[in-house]
Order: C-alpha cells, then structure tokens, then sequence
C-alpha cells in the first residue's frame, strides 16, 4: 500500500436507530473504529421511486405500437420493471448509506461492506414490489486525530559542502567510465589472452537442454570482464580466452531473472571471441572534456560540482524527511483501522516472501524466524498506515492540494503524462507523492530548522547500512 493513506469523505454523527425518511436505520455494532448498521426500506418508497424513474423513462423510450410519450408507465413497468427496480435499490442503498456516514461524522477507511437477502424468493420479492429492502451496512472509520503542535517539532539538517576532491573524485569515475580500449594483439597465435578489466567482442549462441532460446544469440557484442554486466559466471568464464578462440560457457539465470522462463534455468552459450581490447589510461584535460560535449575542463568541473550538489541536497531532503517522519510518529500514536494495517502488510509480506523465494534464501538466513519477520512488518505496517492518516488530515485541515500542473511537471513527457491522466490508480499513485512532499515542506515552515555540518559519509551512513541490510 502507499506511504500516505487517502481518506474518504468526512461527514456527521446521529443517534443509534434514527429513522430517514421512511427508511429504519439501526446500528447493531459499535466496536471501536468499526460500525454496522441495519437498514429497512418500505417496499412502498422504493415503488415510488421506481415508479418516478418510469415517468420521466417514458418521454426518452420508442415502443413499436406507441407514439413517443405516449407508453402507459404500466406498459413500462412490464417491460423495464425489474432493471429498473434494481437501479432504485442500488441508488437507495449509496444515498442511504451516504447519509448515515454524514450524519454521524464517519470518514471511512475502507469502502463499505454490504450484505444483502440472498434467498431466491427474497430476492424476487423485493425486485417485484412485494418485499421491503432490508440490508447491513459494515463499515471501519479512521479515527479522530488531534494534531501536534509543529512550532513544537526540532528538525536537525545535515549540510555537506562539496569539495575540490569530490569533484576530483567525481571526474576520476567518469574517465573511468568512458576510458577508450585498444587492440590487445592479433589472437591466440600471439598468445594474447584476455585478462580482467579487458574488453571482448563475443559473438554467442545461447541454448537449455540443447534447444536454442529467444534472445539468447548475439553478434558483436562488447563485453568488459569484471563489469558485471552479464548474468552471474558468463564474464569470468572469457578470463584466458584469445582471439578467434571458440568456449562453451555453462551459467545458470538468476531465479529473480526478468524472464520467467529463463529464470534458474541453466544454459550454455557457445561464445567466440573476435576482438581482445585492453583498457587505456585517460588523460583529464580540455580534449576530455569536450570528448563529454563540454567546453573545457573548468566547465567539466563546474558540471560536477552541481551535479554533487544536487546529489547532496537529495541526501539532507531524505534524512530530514525520515527525521520528520519519526517525529511525526512519536506525536501521533492512536488507533490504525485494523484493514488499513492487514491490506498494508500483505502487500509487504507478499513481495518480501517473493524476494526470498526468488533469491532462495530463508528466515534462517536473515538471522531471524518468520514469527519475529511478520511481527516486524506488521509494526512497520501500522507507523506507515497511521503516518499516512496524520498527513492526510495535516493536508485536508491546511488546504495543501496538488494542481495538474504539478502532476504534469512530474509525468514531464507527454506521452507519460497523457498515460497517466488516462488511468486513475497511476495518477493517484503520481500525485501521492507530490501531496506527501508539500505536507512535509509545510510542517518543516513552522518546525525549528537547525543546519548542522557534516561529513559526506554521514550523510549517506543511515542509506548506507539500509543497502547493507537489504
């Protein structure tokens, strides 16, 4: 489920079995966040309503024999009757239940749970006019959350300046990453072998059981041993290969491998080695930079210095934002709705389950049993579904909303943005985000801010040992 929980209609309270209108309305539980209600329509009203829909059917409709508005509303009861009655009984039940929640001051955590007749005669009874309607509503609310006061809140911000040797640094990797190759020698008569850190032109033919796979051929493909690139075995079975040499490489797939057919299957690939080329020193210069579309080195520098810092500036947003996060959960204990949590932490366990199969490990293996894990996640399931609640209610009560043009500026693209605008569960998924974002930007306007200078490597230290952990 998403971090941030979004909440239903707010609406108003009223007394156990208050009549509406005709209709009886009797709450039969009350247990905590949950509600039931019991609720009886006269047959009477919904006849009237449905007998209203024909009126107003009879002007749009055209029956052979008839001039148009001039059916007999009990020529259209035989025809439309039954499809009728059941859209009153629909459209009873959302005003009715709609009504109740507002009297009473519901906001719901879930959607409703409704339970209707489901013996045959009941059901005919009551689409034919002869039955009343009687239905329970079930339904689980989000509780009442009183606020903190903000101004209260501390909130420590970590500031690291970018130096002269993190752009150094920085620029080191790049020439790494883009340091030109040269022929090793001319093949395995020269006795030339490739080595770690080489790169070797492969043409291969991929095969399982002696059968060929879609796309598990290739021609001319480049290959730099050590980079880790290819699926797990393939590069260091090339270490020693020469130039026109031809190997049989056996490798298995990952079990998490892309392709669910491919995945933990093993292979072998018959590879040849057309090219052996060793890896060139870089000389870091004016002719470098402009090798990266750059005017000078100065400007190499300069464009590694803001990319840094953008980078760090991610870094202290992170920080302080899970700083916050926990603050905001010591604040705020009440209470989560108990489906909110269920619906959470399936989500979770589900896809951690599908990790560890996936990676064949075991409970045994993260040092933990599968009791203790799922007591973890449900805890961590409850902070994210009452976190989402404070921030929605800190968001609905301070008016902070998301305008398209912020939405649009995040799906950037057209075509991403057009995809987006046309499915409903991805917009909101893209604009949860932005609200969480604006919710925090608002509570760290009356939080004390204090900046405080450190060390790149603190900065990323908590990121650091999360990866570690993972």
């Amino acid at each position: 489920m998403r971090d941030q929980i979004d909440t239903v209609r707010a609406a108003e309270a009223g007394p156990s079995g208050k009549k509406i209108d005709a209709m009886q309305v009797t709450e039969t539980l009350a247990e905590g966040l949950k509600h039931e209600f019991q609720i009886s329509v006269p047959a009477s009203d919904l006849d009237a309503k449905a007998d209203a829909k024909l009126v107003d059917l009879k002007d749009k409709v055209r029956l052979n024999g008839f001039r148009p508005g001039k059916v007999p509303v009990s020529h259209l009861k035989k025809v439309y009757g039954r499809s009728v009655m059941a859209e009153t009984i629909d459209q009873t039940i959302r005003d009715t239940n709609t009504q109740i929640f507002t009297e009473r001051g519901f906001r719901l955590a879930t959607e409703p749970k409704i339970t209707m007749p489901t013996e045959a005669k009941q059901v005919e009874d009551i689409l034919s006019g002869k039955s009343d309607l009687t239905y329970t509503v079930s339904i689980e609310v989000v509780p009442a959350i009183a606020l903190a006061d903000f101004k209260s809140f501390t909130v420590e911000k970590p500031i690291v300046e970018v130096t002269d040797a993190d752009v150094d640094e920085a620029i080191k990797r790049i020439a790494d990453q883009n340091r030109p190759y040269a022929a090793k020698g001319e093949g395995a008569k020269e006795g030339v072998k490739a080595e770690t850190g080489d790169r070797v032109t492969i043409s291969f033919k991929g095969s399982i059981d002696g059968v060929p796979f879609d796309g598990g051929a290739g021609e001319g493909i480049q290959v730099v041993i050590g980079a880790g690139q290819f699926i797990p075995g393939f590069e260091e079975q090339l270490i020693g290969v020469a130039a026109g040499e031809t190997r049989t490489l056996n490798v298995s797939f990952p079990k998490n491998y892309a392709s669910e057919k491919l995945a933990g299957q093993a292979a072998e690939f018959e590879t040849t080695a057309t090219a052996i080329e060793a890896p060139q020193d870089t000389t870091i210069d004016d002719e470098f930079a402009k090798t990266l579309g750059l005017e000078s080195l100065d400007k190499l520098k300069e464009a590694a210095r803001e990319r840094l810092a953008a980078e760090f500036a991610g870094a202290t947003r992170r920080k302080v934002k899970r700083t916050l996060l926990d603050r905001l959960d010591e604040a705020h204990r009440f209470e989560a709705p108990p489906s909110l949590v269920e619906e959470e932490f399936n989500l979770m366990w589900n896809s951690i389950k599908a990790e560890m199969e996936s990676g064949g490990k075991t409970f045994a293996d993260e040092d933990t049993t599968e009791e203790a894990a799922k007591e973890e996640y449900q805890k961590i399931a409850d902070r994210r579904v009452r976190l989402g609640l404070v921030l929605s209610e800190i968001g609905e009560k301070n008016k902070i909303t998301v305008t398209d043009d912020e939405v649009s500026r995040a799906g950037r693209e057209k075509e991403v943005w057009d995809y987006y605008r046309s499915n409903t569960n991805a917009l909101a998924q893209l604009r949860a985000p932005i609200y969480e974002d604006k919710v925090v930007d608002f509570i760290l306007e009356l939080a004390n801010v204090t900046e405080k200078k450190v060390t790149r490597e603190d900065l990323y230290k908590d990121e650091d040992e999360e990866k570690s952990a993972a």
